[in-house]
This record gives structure tokens, C-alpha cells and sequence, in this order.
């Protein structure tokens, strides 16, 4: 988890796999075979489950839930009567890797694609894994789904992603895991640094790329969502809230408050796995009851700033399947399935 300086090294060394039309690596694209093994605490899994929902495969591809909390050995599907995925039929989701991999030596991560009929997993790569979303399952999006990759965009996008990816995403924890002081602070620098500079970037433009949401925006906001509530005081962030930040508040609370967004949070869940899961940073393991919540849903005020929210053509997702509605104790908003 970190290095000799006390750094905090990421291990990116995924399950590689693809999903694709033409079934290259062995999986192609079909309707109701895989299922995405999720969690709401993760913010690597609320970015594939908002890309379910904002392109319509919520219909197409199933969702086995993990708690929040778990040991080193696996997430595990403790919401679920009996703690067993009624469709895998497993606990711990390690099972699905050892399937495939017997004693699979890398992390059990969400989120990760199961293959229903082997009970295998496919791959755990979250950053190919919305892009292939989008592309790949294409002919299965709903009507009016937005192009979140435009090809136009592609690569300012990837390297903006990259930048966010290294300096905020994971920057949050460089933080939170640093075991030096010199490493904690090159950390929180290279954090607040990046912040800053999203947030100049976010003055004059409605979402990262421009007037439509995109692909970063995606990947941004999972972090935003959760500063507060946990990576301020739990990982040391605090140069400032994010209510503090005009910009990005007004940004993140425009997103929480877009359909696909914010009815994928579960703050309870989320502070119950970083407070609860993390014992070397909160070794009491006492959860906060703060922050207030309400925030979330007061005015944005960017509605000076030009939208295109969906592109051309697009439309909001319908709302969630009443299956996957967050419990309204554990968000503000009031969403109610289909």
C-alpha cells in the first residue's frame, strides 16, 4: 500500500478483459449475461453505476449490490437476504476471481463484471470499463443516451481524465494512506493544486468539456460527492471544504441534483465503509454523523453558464429500477423507481 518514503502506491494491475461487439477476448456483448458487482461506497463502482444508468443499461446488465463493510478477504453481499448474491449465489465476491483465477493474489475490487452463466469474473478494470459502455454496448443504449466519449473531444478528455485520475481520484488517498510527512504533504499539495485548478477551469464552463456532461465529469464527481462527508476530515484534505469552493460546489451539487448522479449516492454507506473498513486511519472505528446533507439540494447557480446538459439529441435517464432506489434515511433526495 505504500512504499519506503511512506507513499502511497495504487496497484492499477486490473483484470484486463474486454466485453466487446466482436468478442475478441472471448466475452461479446449480450443482454442479460453479465452482472456488475458493485458498491455504493466505492467510488471506483459509483462511476460505472452512473454510466449504467445515464446510458440506459440498467435494463440490459444486472447489479449484484456489496455492503459497505468488508474484511481483507472480499467484498461481500451481506445486503442481500441470507448475505448470499441471489444470482451469483455467492458471499464474497473473491469466489467470482477464484473461479476464474484459482487463488486469485490481487485485490477483490468493485467494480467488477460477472459473467452469470460461468459465475466468473470478466474484469475489474473500472477505467476501460465505462468507456466500453459506451461504445462497445452501444446498440443497447436507451433512446436519447448521451455520447459522454465524443470522438471530437477524445483527447483533451483522456488527458484531462489522466490529470484527475492521478492528482484528485486517487490524490484523495495519496492522502489518507501517506505513512511519512514528506509524503502526505507533496500529496495534499498536488491535491489542492488540481483542485484549484478545476476549479478556474469550472468558472467559465457549465461541465468539464464544455455545455454537455461527458465522460469526466463521470469520473469527477464520485470524488466531489464524497469530500466532505469523508476525505476532509478522514483523509486529511482539509485545506478547505468543498462547500467552500464556489465553483466546484455549485458544479457537484448541479450533478448530485441531475438524474443518474446523485440517486446512486448513499451517504450512510459510504462514511459506514471509510470510517468502519479503514482501522489503520480510524482505528476507534466510530462513524461521524455530520455533515448535514440538506446542501446538497439547495440551488446550484450556474444557470448563467450555456448547457447542452445531454448533446444534441439527448434526454435524462428514466428513473432507477425500484430495486436499486438508495435508501431515502441515507440520502436527501426523494427518487422514486420504476
Amino acid at each position: 500500500m505504500a512504499d519506503k518514503s511512506g507513499s502511497y502506491k495504487r496497484d492499477t494491475n486490473y483484470i484486463q478483459t474486454r466485453i466487446t461487439r466482436d468478442g475478441e477476448d472471448g466475452y461479446p456483448v449480450e443482454a442479460h449475461r453479465y452482472r456488475l458487482a458493485a458498491a455504493r461506497a466505492c467510488p471506483w463502482a459509483n462511476r460505472a453505476l452512473i454510466a449504467r444508468r445515464l446510458y440506459g443499461l440498467d435494463d440490459v446488465i444486472s447489479v449484484a449490490m456489496a455492503g459497505p463493510t468488508h474484511d481483507e478477504r472480499s467484498w461481500t453481499f451481506d445486503l442481500d437476504p441470507g448475505g448470499v448474491d441471489p444470482v451469483l449465489g455467492i458471499h464474497f465476491l473473491r469466489d467470482a476471481y477464484n473461479k476464474r483465477f484459482p487463488n486469485y493474489e490481487r485485490g477483490i475490487t468493485v467494480p467488477a463484471i460477472v459473467d452469470e452463466r460461468t459465475g466468473e469474473v470478466v474484469t475489474n478494470d473500472f477505467n476501460q470499463m465505462t468507456l466500453d459502455f459506451g461504445t462497445e454496448w452501444k446498440e443497447f443504449h436507451r433512446a436519447g443516451a448521451p455520447d459522454l466519449y465524443p470522438e471530437a473531444q477524445r483527447e483533451e478528455m483522456d488527458e484531462l481524465m489522466e490529470f484527475v485520475f492521478h492528482t484528485v481520484n486517487n490524490g484523495v488517498y495519496k492522502c489518507g494512506f501517506a505513512t511519512s510527512q514528506e509524503a502526505y504533504d507533496k500529496a495534499y499539495d498536488e491535491l489542492w493544486s488540481a483542485l484549484d485548478q478545476l476549479e478556474k477551469r469550472l468558472e467559465s464552463r457549465r461541465y468539464l468539456m464544455g455545455p454537455s456532461i461527458s465522460e469526466a465529469d463521470v469520473r469527477l464527481y464520485p470524488t466531489l460527492v464524497r469530500f466532505d462527508a469523508v476525505y476532509h476530515g478522514h483523509f486529511k484534505c482539509n485545506r478547505q471544504k468543498l462547500d467552500e469552493l464556489p465553483n466546484l460546489w455549485g458544479y457537484a451539487r448541479e450533478l448530485f441534483q441531475t438524474p443518474g448522479f446523485g440517486d446512486t449516492n448513499d451517504f450512510v454507506q459510504i462514511k459506514e465503509h471509510y470510517y468502519i473498513v479503514h482501522t489503520d486511519v480510524n482505528p476507534t472505528g466510530i462513524v461521524p454523523k455530520g455533515p448535514a446533507l440538506d446542501g446538497w439540494l439547495t440551488p446550484h447557480g450556474r444557470d448563467h453558464l450555456e448547457a447542452n446538459t445531454w448533446g444534441d439529441g439527448g434526454t435524462p435517464p428514466p428513473p432507477p429500477l425500484k430495486a436499486e432506489v438508495v435508501d431515502p434515511a441515507n440520502t436527501p433526495l426523494h427518487v422514486e423507481g420504476r
